[in-house]
């Protein structure tokens, strides 16, 4: 099977839509396929052995439309000869001269028109009803510049209509068309009345005309069109502005040499210097150098981040300070930015499962008009009203008929609604997934690197017997090193820390609740107290007291056994984020049940849910990581759940929830087991796309219900069933006008999401979270500086340390080549020197005060 993306053209409203997508549908081999009239695009999976592109370009060239595969640079095949000519590819420029052409000649007509009625003073030679002929053939010639400006409707809707497929422009094609067509023959019965001096039929007809309506209607709906355009333009603003985030140009090193290139010629492996104030152009890690980093653009944290030799950096983030070299690992469409773009382009082409209602009635929407209108004319008719009654009456219902809103009441939105999750770092891989979050009953979030920040750290060491620290760190560090568990990381950057050595371990076996190793000869096992008890080793009731209580506090007792001899208990703890209990807050507080799934013992489970909000009974613990989808399972059965993880250990109760969302994707943003990637690693961002995702099914409701509420008014009252009771009859041109702001109203309801705002969750546990530049403890450090020679440089160095987030009070002395800097523990050493290099100096040394 392929999945494809091509370019639709000649599409004006839902029905043509529909249209493209039935006729595709029935080709052999055709497995899925959806037609978004937004993005005039159609996605479509095919089984690629019985069927190829270009039979699904004929296909749609066959419907009446112009296709061509998305990207190939083609022309669709229809765009010369079919109904795709002249509809789109048009230019704002092109549709205002047009616009302004066709009030050019509306103006005088409406004045010869209507002038009379209002008192307007007329030319003598067509004023009286001696001269009705020349007024209506006056009419008549003012009439067809506009017609023929906006010859399009006419072209594309009667084809629409011969083919058996009328849309929107056949309303518009029809109704105008007849009412021109009865112009003429009221310009031949004037003729003829004048003919024989009959002034009772030259009064009657010459207040016949209905020139003016037809050239109004097509003016209206392309001013209407225009506006739509222009707004259409707007909700693709967020995907537009991603695009531009990537520099054009790029400084790498050749051959020694520094030489700017563009940005797009930068291979996998080069040496890219990016300076401050520069924005990083591909993926890579650094080599050498240090700076701040603003990730806000890829990742919607505000904060910077402190980049260093071996550290990750995304192109299109911008080096706020310092000077780095970076060897480039991804470029050009591999880049997280460009992933970022595809699954946005992508998702915003998907269809919500809420749109197939419209879809269904936009199928069937226009002939039934088509045969409203004809009821009602010869209705009206059968009535005894008069002709021009009638006919008033049917062209209102055609040009009142709108399919546009229909068609784009759930596109605009999502499209909104998921560029707005883009740039608050929150990716909705499909339309599907947006609406079913705002379903879900209960969230589930997985602890380690959910709750957690997924780095933990060893917080307490209890050897067995007095001196066995080292000894004991010794052991577990080369038990854990082949492991790549988190909990075996801590232990081994512990032992790292004080400069132990770590020996070769074989034998390395992983097993429930821990490992086994043979190191130097000697059997080992790091892990739980059940792994202790299935291999014979007697913990001790110190330890296991001593177990307990780190238990209490969150931390995650592992022992360490050596021959058979347990040698002591070490116990790493992983810190809650700073926003977790905000976020678990948030989520309560909009009525769901947050769930802790985790393979940590009760007791600690239960400490670390204690602190994030969780409530005890609601806490899941000893799951072994294959369990977790049948776990999300049973919860099901209570209703649709979300689940938050880190999108790879928790990839099978991902995809079993109702909607997964991934967590702290990093460079990764495409995880096929999640629906949304969450770009920050915080679970605001899950609270975001609830939000987001209640925010954008709420407009779609608004918008359809606007457009199924209008066509249902709006139609009985064209057609006149005012009439007998009130006597309100609908004007065509207003019916028109009406017809073109539906459409419009619609887009502009979807452009509000642009507006939506992210939860604002404060960082609620600043002692555990001493990296966060917004921890309360300051501290004094003294910078040694080598380079300023005068008080610009003083100034200099001033203005770019107090630019540093954290950074409350600065003092340079140039006597002495320093800064005294008070900031917040958060700020480093080398987010200080960053800055200080990236001003233009030198940075010898910092003292801590």
């Amino acid at each position: 099977m392929r999945t494809e993306q091509f370019d639709i053209t000649g599409m004006s409203c839902a029905a043509c839509s529909a249209r493209v997508e039935k006729a595709v549908s029935k080709l052999d081999g055709c497995e899925f396929a959806e037609v978004n009239l937004l993005r005039n695009s159609l996605r479509m999976t095919y089984d690629e052995t019985r069927l190829s592109a270009a039979d699904i370009e004929r296909a749609v060239a066959d419907a009446g439309y112009g296709a061509s595969l998305h990207g190939s640079g083609k022309r669709p095949a229809e765009a010369v000869s079919g109904p795709a000519a002249a509809v789109e590819a048009d230019s704002p420029e092109a549709a205002r001269r047009r616009l302004w052409a066709s009030f050019a000649f509306l103006m005088p007509l409406c004045w010869l028109s209507m002038g009379g009625m209002m008192g307007l003073p007329l030319p003598d030679m067509l004023s009286g009803i001696g001269h009705a002929p020349e007024m209506a053939f006056t009419q008549f010639l003012l009439t067809l510049p506009v017609l023929l400006i906006n010859r399009r409707y006419f072209v594309n809707g009667f084809r629409a209509l011969l083919s058996g497929a009328p849309n929107m422009d056949s309303l518009i094609a029809v109704g105008s068309g007849a009412a021109v067509v009865f112009g003429v023959y009221v310009i031949y019965r004037l003729m003829g009345a004048a003919a024989v001096h009959d002034e009772h039929h030259l009064a009657h007809f010459g207040h016949s005309l209905y020139f003016e309506g037809a050239a109004m209607i097509v003016t209206l709906i392309s001013l209407g069109k225009y506006f739509e355009a222009g707004a259409k333009r707007r909700t693709a603003e967020a995907v537009t502005a991603l695009m531009k985030l990537a520099p054009a140009r790029a400084t790498v090193v050749r051959d020694g040499r520094e030489v700017s290139v563009n940005a797009a010629d930068v291979a996998s492996g080069d040496t890219v210097i990016v300076k401050t104030g520069e924005t990083v152009p591909v993926d890579g890690v650094v080599t050498q150098g240090a700076g701040v980093v603003n990730e806000s653009a890829v990742t919607g944290e505000s904060l910077p981040v402190e980049k260093t030799e071996g550290s990750t950096v995304t192109g299109a983030t911008l080096l706020e300070a310092g000077c780095i070299r970076m060897r480039a690992t991804r470029v050009g469409d591999d880049t997280v930015l460009s992933q970022i773009i595809r699954l946005v382009d992508e998702a915003t082409a998907s269809k919500a499962p809420v749109a197939r209602l419209a879809d269904r009635v936009s199928g069937i929407f226009v002939p039934a008009v088509i045969g409203i209108a004809f009821l009602t004319f010869a209705g009206w008719l059968l009535a005894g009203e008069s002709l021009e009654f009638a006919l008033t009456c049917a062209i209102s219902v055609l040009v009142i008929s709108c399919p546009c809103a229909l068609g784009l009441a759930t596109p605009t939105a999502v499209m909104v609604g998921m560029g707005r999750g883009a740039s608050l770092g929150v990716l909705f891989k499909h339309a599907e997934g947006l609406e079913r979050l705002r379903s879900v009953k209960t969230f589930v979030l997985d602890k380690t690197g959910t709750v957690t920040e997924g780095r933990p750290e060893v917080v307490r060491i209890v050897p067995a017997a007095p001196g066995l620290d080292a000894v004991l760190l010794m052991v577990a560090a080369a038990a854990e090193k082949p492991s790549e568990h988190p909990l075996a990381g801590a232990v081994v950057r512990e032992a790292e820390r004080r400069g132990l050595p770590i020996q070769e371990a074989e034998s390395f076996q992983q097993m429930p609740g821990g490992v086994t190793a043979d190191i130097s000869g000697t059997r080992c096992a790091v892990g739980s107290a059940a792994l202790m008890a299935s291999l014979g080793i007697e913990v001790g009731e110190a330890l296991a007291v001593q177990a307990e209580a780190a238990a209490a506090e969150g931390a995650t007792p592992l022992f360490a056994a050596s021959g058979g001899q347990v040698l002591g208990m070490i116990a790493p703890a992983d810190r809650v984020r700073p926003t977790s209990a905000a976020a678990v807050r948030a989520l309560r507080a909009r009525g769901l049940r947050v769930v802790m799934l985790t393979g940590d013992n009760a007791r600690t489970a239960k400490a670390v849910a204690g602190r994030a909000g969780i409530d005890e009974k609601d806490v899941i613990a000893g799951v072994r990581p294959g369990e977790k989808a049948a776990h999300v399972r049973r919860l099901q059965q209570e209703g649709p759940c979300a689940m938050v993880g880190d999108g790879v250990n928790d990839a099978p109760a991902l995809a079993q929830s109702d909607v997964g969302l991934a967590i702290g994707a990093g460079t990764d943003v495409a995880r096929a087991s999640a629906d949304v990637v969450l770009m920050r690693s915080t679970l605001a961002g899950a609270v975001d796309a609830y939000d987001l995702s209640c925010a954008t099914m709420r407009n779609i409701r608004q918008n359809l219900f606007w457009a199924f509420f209008y066509n249902a008014a709006g139609i009985p009252v064209a057609a006149g069933m005012l009439w007998p009771a009130f006597g309100l009859l609908l004007n065509p041109m207003i019916a028109a006008a009406a017809m073109s702001m539906s459409s419009v109203s619609v887009v502009t309801n979807a452009l509000r999401l642009r507006f939506f705002k992210s939860a604002s969750l404060p960082d609620e546990m600043p002692d555990e979270a001493e990296d966060s530049t917004s921890g309360s403890k300051m501290m004094e450090k003294v910078i040694h500086i080598e380079g300023m020679h005068c008080g610009h440089c003083t100034a200099a160095v001033e203005k770019a340390l107090r630019a540093l987030p954290g950074v409350q009070e600065v003092e340079v002395s140039l006597e002495k080549n320093e800064a005294r800097v008070k900031a917040a523990a958060g700020c480093s050493d080398v987010m200080l020197a960053a800055v200080v290099t990236g001003a233009g100096f030198k940075v010898t040394g910092i003292e801590t005060l």
